[in-house]
């Protein structure tokens, strides 16, 4: 088993909770907070058919933008996040995964709120103000396609 510094400890917390942050703050439609997760040269790969790749800042906020103005209100969606596996891999980068259980409240139509399955495949940088997700790949396993359609309608 691994033994951990203090920093090092810290630095995966901070990690965690930035994680965790993503989903508080997309559910939420914070659209500012949630691009302040990101560094500049950000990437985000969503795959075909589920939004493509974001490259940089400006696209992926945009990006968000166009998904927010699709669901009607905050909160309608939610991302509960599990089994969040964080590696240091040099004192200003890390990798990270964590699954994906997204509930979507908007349909009560629907037999089950369970809309996606996924596995986040991250890559994390520490800047000058804290770490920052650098790159963000998502595996959807289980998508439900009428909802993931791109683009936004």
């Amino acid at each position: 088993m691994a033994m951990y510094t203090l920093e090092q400890l810290n630095d995966l917390e901070c990690i965690r909770r930035l994680r965790v942050l993503y989903s508080h703050y997309y559910d939420g439609q914070d659209l500012d907070a949630l691009c302040s997760l990101f560094t500049k040269d950000a990437l985000c790969r969503f795959g075909a058919g589920h939004g493509g790749d974001w490259n940089c800042l400006p696209a992926i906020r945009a990006n968000y933008a166009a998904w927010f103005e699709k669901f009607p209100g905050s909160f309608s969606v939610l991302h509960a996040v599990t089994n969040h596996w964080v590696e240091l891999t040099g004192p200003v980068s890390a990798t990270g995964r964590a699954f994906l259980l997204d509930y979507n409240f908007h349909r009560p139509q629907r037999p089950t709120p369970l809309g996606t399955v996924g596995v986040y495949d991250d890559v994390y940088a520490k800047t000058e103000s804290g770490w920052k997700f650098q790159r963000m790949s998502l595996d959807f396993l289980w998508p439900d396609r009428e909802i993931l359609s791109w683009p936004p309608r």
